[in-house]
């Protein structure tokens, strides 16, 4: 894991990273977070994944069962990411006592009955080709989950993954900051194409970017951008002119307080010609995704690594001076308060939404 080659040098020299600064910010949220993509936790895979500032243990069984884990043996404390997969157990590094399906020690190493130990696991569920896990404040279940989306084309999903200062919401907030795609990101004009639609622990947001290319000429992006908690978009994200659908998901996880992990994970496909025979279509459609799948997948980590810079070094504001042409960060803001611990959320009450 590491920062693209953009990054690095957008960052090798300059500003102190906020969390090196000490800057003040909002703390870890609650809710799930991506730890892992699902193909990096293969049938006997221990991994370790820090989330809050605490190391998460993952490992799949045999079976293809995924558990998430504290990290330290109740025996006398090795740290299980040291452990192997036997089959359905997780063996403990230290004395090899063996941990079942249900987390309870099912053997020892001295041919003596177990003791009447467990492992203490945490929420875990994978969707979309990732893996989260779930963190409260308040220590509570999980209350909603992370849906399974449709997968488009017949290509494997590529995903990366960096490391940097930040803060999770900033991330998120950067679906409804309309403001920043023009400036930052050099869209030609975006605007909503509907109110951002608030239910819960979700969100939705519907945005039309207008561009301009050699050869292309004006043509329009049409996005619709899930979000659920501070963790998770989904953004699917259509071109007609050019027949692209891309589905792309974002997943920041706070590994610490200011500090984060970010995974994009794509998957493309393209519209076959209407005006070709059906079977010449088809071999167009996935010709043209075999060819152009690694330089869309780059392009798109390079629009979403100019925005690294900024959360790297950036303080958190509360409350923030809008301006008209913002978009609806306030109300943004006042939804994601119920991710925090109350009086944790920012200093101050977020302010209105710019009309």
């Amino acid at each position: 894991m590491g920062p693209s080659r953009a990054y690095s040098r957008a960052i090798s020299e300059g500003p102190t990273p906020a969390d090196a600064a000490g800057a003040p910010g909002l703390p870890c949220p609650s809710g799930w977070s991506a730890l892992a993509f699902s193909d990096e936790l293969r049938p006997g895979t221990v991994l370790t994944r820090p989330l809050a500032g605490r190391d998460v243990v993952l490992y799949r069984r045999s079976s293809g069962a995924i558990h998430a884990i504290h990290p330290f043996c109740p025996h006398l404390g090795a740290h299980l990411g040291l452990a192997k997969v036997d089959g359905d157990h997780l063996v403990c590094p230290f004395h090899s006592f063996a941990f079942g399906p249900d987390g309870a020690c099912a053997r020892t190493a001295y041919s003596t009955p177990p003791p009447g130990i467990s492992l203490t696991p945490l929420p875990v569920q994978e969707a979309n080709g990732a893996v989260f896990v779930w963190r409260h404040h308040d220590g509570r279940e999980p209350d909603w989950s992370i849906p399974q989306w449709h997968t488009i084309g017949r290509r494997p999903a590529r995903h990366s993954a960096w490391e940097l200062a930040g803060h999770a919401q900033e991330v998120i907030e950067n679906s409804v900051d309309l403001g920043h795609f023009a400036t930052l990101h050099g869209w030609a004009k975006a605007e909503m194409g509907s109110p951002v639609s608030y239910d819960k622990s979700t969100f939705h947001v519907s945005m039309r970017a207008h561009e301009h290319a050699p050869l292309l000429g004006d043509f329009v992006v049409e996005v619709e951008v899930d979000g659920f908690g501070l963790a998770c978009l989904h953004a699917d994200i259509r071109t007609p002119r050019i027949g692209l659908d891309m589905c792309t998901m974002v997943m920041p996880t706070a590994i610490a307080r200011g500090r984060m992990q970010f995974r994009q994970l794509n998957r493309i496909a393209f519209a076959e010609p209407h005006r070709l025979p059906r079977p010449l279509a088809r071999a167009v459609s996935r010709t043209a995704a075999r060819l152009l799948d690694g330089p869309i997948f780059r392009s798109s980590c390079a629009f979403t690594a100019a925005d690294f810079p900024i959360w790297h070094h950036k303080r958190y504001l509360q409350p923030p001076g809008l301006a008209r042409g913002d978009g609806p960060i306030g109300a943004f803001r006042h939804w994601a308060r119920q991710f925090y611990p109350p009086q944790e959320d920012g200093d101050r009450q977020p302010g209105p939404a710019p009309r």
